[in-house]
């Protein structure tokens, strides 16, 4: 479970969907990388990811991690965005025979886990079907 630090730190990312553009080749790189994966570049431009794409590959997770146990089962899936970049996320609000490579899918801002009662509250992106 991440700290509330790193909670803080990764809020662009995961609350404004911001991701990495290498100044030098233009790969972007979500989450944010120090040094780019494809030309080793270490500047980057903050860019907006596209928040629709479809599914390429998905899973159904019937044995989760402890703190999603009361989530299972569920879906997870790798996305390709309609700008190229590719993201795992859950896929919700839809029944899992309907899930199939090549579903149309769009970001949503949603209720990861908290910690607790009285801890903080982790918010992230879900998919749901376009």
């Amino acid at each position: 479970m991440p700290t509330p630090s790193r909670a803080w730190r990764e809020f662009p990312q995961r609350y404004r969907l911001e991701a990495g553009k290498c100044k030098k080749c233009g790969a972007v790189s979500f989450p944010p990388r120090l040094v780019c994966p494809v030309c080793g570049w270490r500047e980057f431009t903050k860019t907006k990811l596209a928040e629709n794409g479809k599914v390429l590959t998905y899973t159904i997770i019937r044995v989760p991690p402890h703190q999603f146990a009361d989530q299972a089962p569920y879906a997870v899936a790798i996305v390709e965005l309609s700008d190229g970049v590719k993201v795992t996320g859950q896929v919700v609000d839809c029944d899992f025979d309907k899930i199939k490579i090549g579903l149309r899918v769009k970001f949503e801002f949603r209720k990861m886990y908290s910690e607790g009662e009285a801890g903080v509250i982790y918010y992230g992106y879900k998919f749901v079907p376009a």
